[in-house]
């Protein structure tokens, strides 16, 4: 599932709220108070941070258990002080909290609930600082010498090594399945003879000794008809196999009345003989001797014989059918050649793949086949390097971003003017969101020193955006940005969990805040969290970002 946020909304919305947001955030927050009992510590040391709330004795007051101190930690919660100063109480909750990192760290704003209503604490900031070390007590080392590495084999031997291996695979498999000439079986080469001549071999095979040896008179006797049957079955009447004795000879008596077929009258008697004495033996348990069985058995050689030298010259019907016979054997022949090439493709294929995970990793090789929509926005070749609003923010994105119509409340007019450009969808892997707001200027008697806007106090605004679409979970974190062109700013990022398809997807998430006195530029990236492709496109973004300065004439 892609991390989308309905960026129409966002971007209409989300800023907007950003917007008002610093024009009336302090109006909202006069009954509730926040500070801290020092803005710097040690790491480690407890920083107390207290909460103060002044409201008649009617009112119900909630400090919320789920308050987050993020990045900072909560060690203590302590019991709420309350005080009765003339016709109100004031309420005061002490929250005892650390960092083991140090660095420069904003405290989020606090939810605070007083009866139906709401109220936000004001963020503040607070220094971490690390603990010294006294080198004169602590032992120190020489640093290691140099130590040589022995050099690795260059990738380009390797690729070769790969190459090479799949040639001589690929050469192989060709040699086996087309070029080699492949050695038939016994059976193969019985089944390839002729009838007459398949029949010879099967009775030179047929040992008379073993049988009667092993006391299988009836076996022999079986497999010794069987070779007849099977030879007039095949050459004089295609029912021998399945017809009696009687049915059989009846047949062969029919073939010669008709001049079909030459055979004496002799041969006919000798094989009704031998087929007569091979059912006595298989159904009326005759025991033969070893001597009549050998004279069967050369009887029927030669009555074989006989057959054959009175079988007629094939005719054309029956050529014809042997040619049917034999294009049906070599369609069979080529479509066994066919499925051989296609499994020895998709060998090669297969192989193929395996030696690309090989090399570049199975999630590189995966993302490259089912195209994955973050990588082939990473590799694009061309990206476009725009400036957005005026003063403008130049920064590279891998499409052009599109200008979103933000309409504004009554009050809004005149005092904000916003512009915002984004690129999102839901086709889309990430969210990039540019706006400028210009605020209209108050006037100055020169006595006073303009301040730029609180860019912390915006970002709130957007963080509130997030959670009125839906986000639960926000971590956040602030440090100072500097452009490439050397324009600081302040960068808020982290993670939370956004409400997608009515299901809470992790994702990461970087706001970026530079303001002077009268405008305020603000730069949102949103993508999913375990989206590598995204991480680097997001990392080249923000490498790209440059703030246009304007000049005084141009102001």
């Amino acid at each position: 599932m892609k991390l989308k946020v309905n960026i129409k909304q966002f971007s209409s919305q989300s800023f907007l709220w950003a917007a008002i947001y610093m024009l009336f955030s302090l109006a909202a927050n006069s009954q509730v108070t926040s500070s801290i009992d020092s803005t710097a510590i040690k790491i480690g040391e407890e920083l107390r941070y207290k909460i103060q709330v002044d409201v008649d004795s009617t009112s119900l007051v909630v400090f919320s258990e789920e308050q987050t101190f993020q990045p900072l930690e909560v060690i203590n919660s302590y019991p709420i002080d309350s005080t009765k100063k003339g016709g109100y109480y004031q309420l005061t909750k002490t929250y005892g909290i650390t960092q083991f990192d140090s660095g420069a760290y904003t405290i989020p704003k606090q939810k605070i609930i007083i009866g139906d209503n709401v109220y936000y604490t004001d963020s503040l900031r607070v220094q971490v600082n690390a603990v010294g070390i006294d080198t004169t007590k602590q032992k120190l080392f020489d640093i290691k010498p140099i130590t040589d590495v022995k050099k690795t084999r260059s990738s380009l031997w390797s690729r070769m090594a790969y190459f090479v291996v799949i040639l001589l695979i690929i050469g192989g498999l060709l040699y086996w399945f087309f070029w080699r000439k492949k050695p038939l079986t016994d059976a193969e080469k019985i089944a390839a003879l002729p009838p007459y001549e398949r029949a010879k071999l099967a009775l030179e095979n047929l040992d008379e000794e073993r049988y009667f040896e092993n006391k299988e008179i009836k076996t022999f006797y079986s497999d010794l008809t069987l070779i007849l049957r099977q030879y007039l079955d095949e050459k004089v009447y295609d029912q021998s196999l399945e017809s009696t004795t009687d049915e059989l000879v009846f047949r062969l008596q029919t073939l010669k009345a008709a001049n079909q077929i030459d055979l004496s009258t002799n041969t006919i008697r000798n094989i009704e003989t031998i087929l007569k004495r091979a059912d006595l033996v298989k159904f009326a348990k005759s025991k033969p001797d070893f001597e009549l069985a050998k004279l069967d058995k050369g009887t029927i050689g030669l009555e074989i014989e006989h057959v054959k030298e009175g079988l007629p010259e094939p005719t054309e019907e029956e050529l014809l059918q042997d040619l049917k016979y034999r294009e049906k054997l070599e369609r069979k022949q080529k479509r066994n050649k066919r499925n051989k090439i296609i499994t020895l493709l998709i060998g090669a294929l297969v192989l193929t793949v395996t030696v690309l995970i090989i090399r570049s990793g199975f999630t590189t090789v995966k993302d490259t086949l089912l195209r994955n929509p973050s990588k082939i926005l990473l590799e694009k070749t061309a990206w476009v390097t725009s400036e957005y609003g005026a003063p403008g923010v130049t920064i590279s994105t891998p499409e052009v971003l599109a200008r979103q119509l933000i309409e504004l409340p009554e009050k809004m007019k005149g005092k904000v003017q916003i512009s915002s450009f984004a690129y999102a969808g839901s086709e889309t892997p990430i969210d990039v969101l540019i706006t400028s707001s210009k605020y209209a200027s108050e006037p100055n008697d020169g006595d006073e020193k303009e301040v730029a806007i609180d860019v912390l106090k915006a970002t709130e605004g957007v963080l509130d955006g997030f959670e009125k679409d839906g986000a639960k979970n926000i971590i956040s974190r602030n440090e100072q940005f500097i452009t490439p062109n050397g324009q600081e700013g302040v960068k808020t990022f982290g993670a939370a969990e956004f409400l997608i398809d009515d299901i809470l997807t992790k994702g990461k998430y970087v706001v970026l805040g530079f303001s002077t006195p009268d405008l305020l530029q603000q730069i949102v990236l949103i993508w999913k969290e375990g989206d590598v492709y995204a991480d680097q496109i997001m990392e080249r973004i923000l490498n790209s970002i440059e703030l246009i300065t304007l000049t005084e004439e141009q102001k």
